[in-house]
C-alpha cells in the first residue's frame, strides 16, 4: 500500500514537471555529471543487493527531491522499465544525462548479464573524467584570478585615480611627459568611452560563441588549443587518457571496435581528434586493428599508436588501453604543474608592469611640475 502511494506520488511529481515545461517551454530536466556518477554508483549498490532494476529506480527517485532532475529522470526510467522497455533505451531517451558511452555499456551489460560491474565501471569513468576536470579547473583558477584582479584595479585606476592628478596637472599649467599623457589619453578614453569596450565585449562574446559552435569554428579553436604554449599539453593529453579509457571501457564490455570508435569519436570533447577518428573509423576494414588508421591521421602521438599496436598484436588492446590511459594521465598531470608554475610569474609580472607604469607615469609628472615651480 505504501508503494503504491510512493509511485503515486512519484507520477504526481513527474506530471507536474512535465506540465511545468509545457508550460515555460523549457528542455527537460538533465543531470549534471556528479549527480549521474552518484546516481551510477547508488543504482550499483541497490541492485548488487538484490533489488530489481526497478525497485531501484523508484528508490533512487523517492530520495530526490520535489521537481528535481534526479526525482524526474529516475521516475520516467522506472515507467519505461514497467512498460517493458530495456534500460539501455530509457537511458538514451535522456541523452543530457547519459551520454552515448552509457547508453551503449548499459546495452552491453544487458547482453552479458553484468549489469553491477559495468555500473562499477562506469562509476570510475565518471570518477577519473571528473578527476580529471578538477585538477584543470584547480590549475585555471588562481591566474584566472590574478588577471581578474589586475583588470579591475588597472580600471579602478585609470576611472577614478588618474582624473584627479589630471586636474592638479591641468591647474598647474606644466608640460606632462609622454608616459603620463599616454595615460591620461587612456584615462579620458576610458571615462568618456568606455561603454563602447563594454559593448564590444558583450558582441565580441556572442559572436565568439556564435561561431565557435559551428563545425569549422569548433575545428579552428579545438586545433588551437592542440597548439597553443602552456595549455597544450594539458589538452592532448587530458583527450588522449579520455579516449584511451573511453574505448577501454566499451571493449571490455562487448562492444564491437567501430560502434566503440564511433562513441569514442562522440565523447572525446576535442572537435579535431573526433575528425581523426572519424576518418580512422571509415579506414578500419577488418574491425579489429585500429592502430594503423589511428597513426595515419598524423593526429595522435607514436608512442600512442605503437602501444596500440603491441596491445593488437598481443591480443590484449584493453591492457594496452589501460596503459595508455594512466601513462598520459599522469603526462597531464605533470603539464598541469608545469602551467601553473610558469603561468604564475608571467600573469604576476605583467600585472606589475602595468601598475608600475602607471605609478612611473605619476611620479615622473610630480617630478617635473616640482622641478617647473622651483
Amino acid at each position: 500500500m505504501g508503494y503504491g502511494k510512493r509511485q503515486t506520488d512519484n507520477a504526481s511529481a513527474k506530471a507536474s514537471v512535465k506540465g511545468g515545461l509545457k508550460g515555460g517551454g523549457k528542455r527537460e530536466p538533465a543531470m549534471k555529471r556528479l549527480e549521474t556518477l552518484l546516481f551510477t554508483s547508488e543504482l550499483a549498490d541497490l541492485v548488487e543487493a538484490g533489488m530489481t532494476l526497478g525497485q531501484a529506480l523508484s528508490a533512487l527517485a523517492n530520495q530526490g527531491e520535489e521537481g528535481s532532475a534526479q526525482r524526474y529522470v529516475c521516475q520516467d526510467l522506472c515507467d519505461r522499465i514497467v512498460r517493458g522497455e530495456n534500460f539501455s533505451d530509457a537511458c538514451a531517451h535522456h541523452p543530457r544525462t547519459f551520454e552515448p558511452l552509457y547508453a551503449n555499456m548499459i546495452r552491453a551489460a544487458e547482453a552479458s548479464g553484468a549489469m553491477v560491474d559495468v555500473l562499477r565501471r562506469l562509476t570510475d569513468h565518471y570518477e577519473r573524467y571528473d578527476n580529471m576536470i578538477g585538477k584543470i579547473r584547480s590549475a585555471m583558477s588562481y591566474p584566472l584570478f590574478v588577471m581578474g584582479f589586475g583588470i579591475v584595479a588597472m580600471v579602478g585606476a585609470l576611472v577614478f585615480i588618474i582624473p584627479r592628478f589630471q586636474k592638479v596637472f591641468d591647474s598647474l599649467g606644466a608640460t606632462l611627459p609622454l608616459p603620463t599623457r599616454i595615460l591620461i589619453g587612456a584615462s579620458d578614453f576610458m571615462v568618456n568611452y568606455g561603454w563602447t569596450l563594454v559593448v564590444a565585449g558583450v558582441l565580441g562574446v556572442m559572436w565568439y560563441r556564435k561561431w565557435s559552435a559551428t563545425k569549422a569554428g569548433r575545428l579552428k579553436v579545438d586545433g588551437w588549443k592542440l597548439k597553443a604554449p602552456l595549455i597544450s599539453g594539458i589538452v592532448a593529453c587530458g583527450a588522449y587518457s579520455t579516449l584511451a579509457y573511453t574505448l577501454k571501457t566499451l571493449l571490455q564490455n562487448g562492444v564491437n571496435v567501430l560502434n566503440a570508435l564511433k562513441i569514442a569519436e562522440d565523447t572525446c570533447g576535442n572537435a579535431v581528434i573526433a575528425q581523426a577518428i572519424a576518418e580512422a573509423r571509415k579506414r578500419v576494414t577488418d574491425g579489429t586493428s585500429i592502430s594503423g588508421p589511428l597513426a595515419a591521421s598524423k593526429v595522435f602521438p607514436r608512442m600512442m599508436t605503437d602501444m596500440l599496436a603491441v596491445g593488437e598484436q598481443a591480443g590484449d588492446m584493453v591492457s594496452s588501453l589501460e596503459h595508455i590511459g594512466k601513462r598520459y594521465q599522469k603526462d597531464m598531470d605533470r603539464n598541469i604543474a608545469s602551467f601553473t608554475n610558469a603561468l604564475e610569474p608571467i600573469m604576476i609580472v605583467v600585472i606589475a608592469c602595468l601598475i608600475g607604469f602607471v605609478a612611473v607615469s605619476i611620479l615622473m609628472a610630480v617630478f617635473q611640475v616640482s622641478a617647473s615651480l622651483g
